[in-house]
């Protein structure tokens, strides 16, 4: 009888600016990986220079057994490795936000979410996903939550796309 070891989403909690590495290292050991980037432009001397930045700084989001989670534990560029409690709520929530990098929509992140109104979007590339959102400037920001790392990203949508909850 083979023994199959049971593949799930796995955190990575990586040493500051080492998102990257880390992502790299996995998928040479044949991990799934998942590691959300934005872009960011920057002007310097006049000139605009675009870099991809991950949209949540120190975290890694990748599939393993047991035994594969262990090998990325013992990278000296990991913090720790943690386990969503609840696999089937962060994959949906991980995958919203895929989705959401998807779009053209800015994007960018939220570092904590604020009291506001729970909607969900009803119109639009972002149709079905919920959020909180907040009022600035004249359009609507809903947050996308990751629960398990307390983390959320922006994206900005107009009133008319979003129905309260």
């Amino acid at each position: 009888m083979v023994n199959q070891e049971l593949v799930r989403w796995h955190v990575a909690h990586t040493r500051p600016r080492c998102e990257k590495k880390v992502a790299e290292n996995c998928e040479r050991d044949g991990l799934e990986v998942c590691l959300p980037l934005y872009r960011s432009v920057k002007k310097y001397r006049g000139k605009a220079v675009a870099f991809s930045k991950p949209l949540f700084p120190g975290y890694l989001f990748f599939r393993a057994g047991g035994s594969q989670s262990a090998r990325v534990r013992q990278n000296n560029q990991v913090a720790r490795v943690l386990v969503p409690p609840d696999e089937a709520e962060f994959a949906g929530q991980l995958a919203d936000i895929l989705r959401a990098l998807e779009t053209d929509r800015e994007i960018r992140l939220a570092p904590q979410i604020r009291d506001g109104m729970r909607v969900k979007i009803v119109r639009g590339p972002l149709r079905g996903m919920d959020g909180l959102v907040e009022r600035r400037s004249g359009l609507l920001e809903v947050y996308l939550r990751l629960d398990f790392i307390s983390e959320c990203a922006a994206v900005r949508v107009t009133a008319d796309e979003l129905e309260a909850v």
